[in-house]
């Protein structure tokens, strides 16, 4: 299996004749962090949109862990996370009930899913916050 986790080619999004992206393309491998950095109007949210399928490209192909966010959005939907700055949360749920909810989501239950939440929360040092609420943590 390749180490290539996601991976754009020439992907561009047009709203009529305005352009919100032009060909973008970029490979991910396995262990590396990108940064999608620019000013307002570069096209950043619009990748993410197109990488996660809440958005279909204007033109160009991409892969997320091996699925075409074509032929198969919802195995690239479950290969990758997204969380924009504007959350479309619950802000008054606990975080653990959030992490409670997303285990759910994913096939995780009872001692198996309290493991891997234990492990994410010890993994990004959460566990000052694990009671919070999630309107009372940093978007940083």
């Amino acid at each position: 299996m390749s180490d290539v986790m996601i991976e754009a080619h020439g992907l561009g999004k047009s709203y009529g004749s305005f352009v919100a992206l032009k060909n973008a393309s970029f490979e991910l491998r396995k262990g590396e962090i990108l940064g999608l950095l620019g000013p307002n109007g570069a096209g950043k949210s619009t990748t993410m949109k197109i990488l996660t399928c809440f958005i279909a490209p204007t033109t160009g192909t991409a892969k997320v862990n091996g699925c075409d966010i074509w032929d198969d959005p919802i195995g690239a939907r479950a290969a990758i996370g997204y969380l924009p700055e504007s959350t479309p949360l619950y802000q008054d749920m606990l975080v653990k009930e959030y992490l409670d909810w997303v285990a759910a989501m994913r096939g995780l239950k009872g001692d198996a899913a309290e493991k891997r939440i234990l492990e994410v929360v010890e993994e990004v040092s959460l566990e000052p916050k694990f009671a919070a609420t999630i309107k009372e943590l940093s978007k940083g």
